[in-house]
């Protein structure tokens, strides 16, 4: 039988991902949750993966680059990433927090 489990703030310890970021991971069996805080000028490179990911820009501002072109979020836009979709991410002169949401669980960040 499965339970629901509660997170608080000391159970979401920030870990880093990559030079400029830091992250945390809430995952079920399907699904999972990734919390990010990010300094200026951070780069994810380019990249795909098998999951399903949906961006939500919580403060600042993130770009995205996928197929040829470039979107600049900002707090309260999302992003929807089809599987296996190639794409990059930067922050630009401000610090960034945002949160995805994922299918399939990326246990890397587990």
């Amino acid at each position: 039988m499965h339970q629901i489990k509660v997170y608080r703030k000391n159970d979401l310890p920030l870990k880093p991902v990559v030079a400029g970021a830091k992250m945390w991971a809430v995952g079920l069996e399907k699904t999972m949750l990734t919390y990010f805080e990010m300094e200026p000028n951070t780069q994810f490179p380019e990249h795909s993966h098998e999951a399903e990911q949906i961006t939500l820009v919580l403060e600042g501002e993130l770009t995205f680059a996928y197929e040829g072109q470039s979107i600049t979020l900002k707090s309260g836009e999302a992003i929807a990433i089809p599987s296996n979709v190639k794409h990059s991410a930067r922050t630009g002169s401000i610090p960034c927090k945002a949160v995805d949401a994922w299918s399939s669980v990326r246990k890397e960040y587990l």
